[in-house]
């Protein structure tokens, strides 16, 4: 399977990046392209701005639209858009088109907020648990940014049969404000934090891969953008798209800059992989209601 990841900095509008994302698509050959998290605007969720609900007004249009682009250029397409699905009800919603149609959909299970990542305030938590979903390339396992850090997740979609793990994703570096001093920002962004959070990013999915046998491909946005509240100067998105193989190998990695990445991805390798490492034939599915509780007291 030929995979295209389109990692690109936001263009200032959503006609702006959309046709930029439509062009850096057309220079690709490749059966599946998974775009990033959020992907028609700026990641709006560094404040609180009811404003930002808007955006989720043309999210029917947005569907017609980028079932056209899977048809034009007849792909599997991995999405990522703003769901109004009721005055008061919204959803951070991967969509996926094949060659044209709708072949499924996931709603963001885990909403974090945090400082510059206020999504809670924007996003209900998804209702429609963590299901694959089949294509014409595959079995996509599909989950969105958050659902990154939770191996229960991944576990899940892999013992659904999914084939491949996707992660439309949206994360960066803090930029502090210029005008006053942020403790808490400022200890974020010495070198040495940076990459300490890069590297525990990449490194949680690589123990996806390595767990479930399954190769994982991860797109993320680049650039800075401001935030509008002036709470933070912004954030910086540290790109590092990347795809793995099922143990954790990196088949294809990104800098922090706009690019197209493309990798053949062998479906097969993950069967081979499984019949030397078996870690789902040995799992204790006896001895694991612990993980059905938010924290195991002691006894």
């Amino acid at each position: 399977m030929k995979v295209a990841l389109i990692q690109q900095k936001y263009y200032g509008s959503k006609e702006k990046t959309v046709n930029k994302t439509v062009e850096m698509i057309s220079k690709t050959n490749s059966e599946l392209i998974v775009l990033q998290e959020l992907h028609q605007n700026e990641y709006f969720c560094k404040s609180e701005d009811t404003k930002f609900f808007d955006y989720a007004d043309d999210y029917k249009k947005d569907i017609k639209f980028w079932a056209k682009i899977s048809r034009k250029f007849d792909i599997v397409l991995v999405t990522s858009l703003f769901e109004k699905r009721a005055d008061g009800i919204y959803h951070n919603t991967a969509y996926v088109f094949d060659k044209g149609w709708i072949a499924g959909k996931y709603r963001k299970m885990h909403i974090p907020d945090d400082p510059g990542f206020y999504e809670k305030f924007y996003f209900t938590p998804g209702d429609l648990g963590f299901e694959p979903i089949d294509t014409s390339v595959g079995r996509l396992g599909v989950l969105v940014c958050w659902d990154q850090w939770y191996p229960e997740a991944a576990r899940i979609m892999a013992l659904k049969g999914a084939e491949v793990l996707i992660y439309p994703t949206a994360i960066g570096w803090l930029e502090c404000p210029k005008t006053r001093v942020d403790e808490l920002c400022e200890k974020e962004n010495t070198p040495k934090e940076k990459q300490k959070m890069l590297d525990a990013w990449i490194s949680v999915q690589r123990g996806h891969a390595v767990a479930n046998g399954l190769s994982v491909i991860t797109v993320n946005r680049v650039g800075s953008e401001k935030d509008e509240s002036g709470v933070l100067e912004g954030i910086k998105f540290w790109g590092n798209s990347f795809v793995l193989g099922p143990q954790g190998e990196f088949l294809a990695h990104a800098g922090m800059k706009e690019e197209i990445l493309e990798v053949e991805i062998d479906l097969n390798s993950s069967k081979e992989v499984r019949k030397i490492w078996p870690f789902l034939r040995d799992r204790r599915i006896d001895s694991y209601k612990c993980l059905k509780k938010r924290y195991c007291e002691k006894k």
